[in-house]
């Protein structure tokens, strides 16, 4: 038990609204709380009768407790989600949800142009229609409006720059605004007008426009518009047709939540104007034995108040779970939004049936997450077998890529007992070496890897996979002799993986030691079929940061040699024209728009990128 005197702390800890840190013997953040009265909080966790497994076990590696008052539990609520999303405690359920979400921009110039965007929002420069939970839906909803209402999605740098109209106008599915007389000013804003509409989700609006305008060009004799007219009138009835699950127009995120066997599952589904925007499943990182309305409230909190500037939240939010006191998060929620938000946990009529669907599919989600789960017990539980081991908790793989010897990457990637570990994949730029020689590469890269006396032991893999043949393995071996490190001769296990006849899968030799026969396994082996998954991934991930690597030395030798290009220079031009293709496409006048080159400058690289 740890040796933190609880009773001297409390008395130290007034009876006012905060947050407070827990922290451990190596002075890391392990939990990050709030309260309405601190002392009456922290009080709690150490009285027996009140405590948890869980709170037994946080209680268990507290070192000491530091708390900062505040002047409301709004305060620390905001507070709160700050050092969770900045610290990561171990105690803390955890959302991982860094990804912004991305919007629908419609940009405001003589043309505008749709296009999907990410990152802050500045709706006095553009129009912004958003978030979206996701890329994927909104590249739906841009395909669904350029095949019914035909204006520009291209770049700004092709639409400036051609002479000719592109593929899109001969399939009707732009008006050609980049080419003079092809449509007029007028025409090409009332389709503006249509998508702007059918973006705010006023569906009767839009019909009604259109249908006032076709019948005008019927009386002005002008049918060809009018058929067109018609038929934007039909494709939308039944785009709304698809949409609408909902009859009133209201704003609602609907969150469906559902928990089983240690995995929890929030389905969000975005309900705005009335139609469907989209639905996304949450895994939040729940610590056993947390009560569930803890993972509730902190998913609210991370969900909506971490990175809230470009989060719309709506009036309303329903939720299948009643929580004992939901006034400070309204209230918080409310403050954030500058409008009055409400949870509701027994909505009636149309709401209900929303949120039914929600937890249909919350627990459809956990059970196919289960089943998946299971899957990968059995691939690891046939791993450990086959190496005679009792555990898996870590393990790496290395790739060596190059293209034709130059560029060469070394990928290292990370997995543990339950799958990929993303955020801990890493490249490694190769320098120093003779082009294309992958045995000195590999050589660098676990030197630079596990040469370090004070490696967490949490970060020491029990099994390391080098993708190669006897050869490969028998670097690696060399390299392990030599390394300053206090690690067992068994640990970690070095295993080869050389690639099959024809570099098939499923005809993989495995080498345990450099000189010696291979091991093989079944094909359908649960064993190799994880290997096989964990060397792909460290396949991949070096193949593409070689591509990228070559792509920006690419990029940076061609404008690299212009005198009076730094590197400054040229990411602000690359990064205002989108890549090196739309800047040599870009004319002189285009260029000089660019912050911090001139006309005379702009006229050199011109001239030097058009040779």
């Amino acid at each position: 038990m740890s040796q933190f005197d609880s009773a001297s702390f409390l008395k130290t800890v007034p009876h006012k609204p905060g947050i407070y840190q827990m922290f451990n013997d190596k002075d890391t953040i392990i939990y990050v709380g709030k309260a309405k009265d601190l002392n009456n909080r922290l009080k709690s966790y150490f009285n027996s009768s009140k405590k948890t497994l869980k709170t037994d076990m946080l209680v268990s590696h507290i070192n000491r407790v530091e708390f900062t008052i505040t002047n409301t539990e709004t305060e620390a609520l905001l507070l709160e989600q700050t050092y969770i999303k900045k610290h990561q405690p171990r105690y803390n359920v955890l959302l991982k949800d860094d990804k912004s979400y991305p919007f629908i921009k419609l940009s405001k110039e003589r043309h505008p142009q749709l296009s999907l965007y990410r990152g802050a929002v500045n709706r006095k420069k553009d129009e912004f229609f958003g978030p979206y939970p996701s890329g994927y839906a909104v590249k739906q909803i841009l395909a669904l409006l350029q095949k019914t209402f035909p204006i520009r999605q291209c770049l700004n740098t092709t639409y400036r720059n051609r002479t000719r109209p592109c593929l899109q106008y001969q399939i009707k599915r732009c008006l050609g605004p980049c080419v003079a007389g092809l449509v007029s000013d007028e025409d090409y804003n009332e389709q503006v007008n249509y998508v702007r509409l059918f973006l705010s989700g006023q569906s009767e609006q839009i019909l009604q426009k259109i249908t006032e305008d076709m019948q005008k060009a019927s009386s002005d004799l002008n049918f060809e518009k009018a058929a067109v007219l018609r038929d934007q009138l039909q494709a939308i009835k039944h785009i709304n047709e698809k949409q609408a699950i909902y009859n009133n127009n209201d704003n609602l995120d609907v969150i469906g939540f559902h928990y089983e066997l240690g995995l929890a599952c929030i389905y969000v589904l975005f309900i705005r104007n009335g139609q469907t925007f989209g639905h996304r499943s949450y895994f939040p990182k729940v610590p056993s034995n947390t009560e569930l309305e803890e993972v509730i409230e902190t998913f609210l909190g991370q969900f909506y108040l971490q990175g809230n500037q470009n989060r719309n939240i709506p009036k309303k939010i329903l939720l299948n779970f009643s929580l004992s006191d939901k006034q400070p998060m309204e209230e918080t929620l409310s403050l954030i939004a500058e409008h009055q938000v409400k949870l509701v946990d027994e909505p009636k009529g149309d709401n209900l049936k929303l949120l039914n669907i929600a937890t249909v599919n919350a627990r459809t989600e956990v059970k196919n997450k289960l089943l998946e789960n299971s899957t990968i017990k059995q691939k690891y539980d046939a791993l450990k077998a086959f190496l005679g081991i009792e555990k898996i908790k870590r393990m790496e793989c290395f790739d060596i890529s190059h293209f034709m010897g130059k560029n060469t990457i070394a990928s290292c990637v990370v997995f543990d007992d339950k799958g990929p570990v993303k955020s801990e994949f890493r490249r490694y730029n190769i320098t120093g070496i003779t082009p294309g020689d992958d045995y000195a590469a590999m050589d660098q890269v676990l030197t630079r890897r596990y040469n370090k006396k004070d490696l967490p032991e949490e970060k020491i893999p029990d099994i390391i996979f080098i993708d190669g043949g006897k050869g490969q393995l028998n670097q690696a071996l060399q390299v392990f002799e030599n390394l300053n490190v206090n690690w067992d001769k068994n640990h970690p296990i070095l295993i080869g993986v050389a690639k099959g006849a024809e570099r098939k899968e499923g005809l993989e030799t495995l080498f345990f030691e450099a000189h010696g026969t291979g091991h093989y396994l079944d094909d359908h082996s649960p064993a190799l079929l994880l290997i096989q998954q964990i060397r792909n991934a460290s396949h991949d991930h070096a193949i593409v940061g070689q591509r990228k690597k070559g792509v920006k030395q690419l990029t940076d030798s061609a404008l690299e040699h212009i005198e009076g290009i730094g590197g400054k220079r040229r990411q602000a031009l690359l990064k205002h024209f989108g890549g090196l293709r739309e800047l040599k496409n870009a004319s002189i006048d285009e260029i000089a728009q660019v912050q911090g080159i001139s006309k005379s400058l702009a006229e050199k690289i011109y001239l030097n990128l058009q040779q």
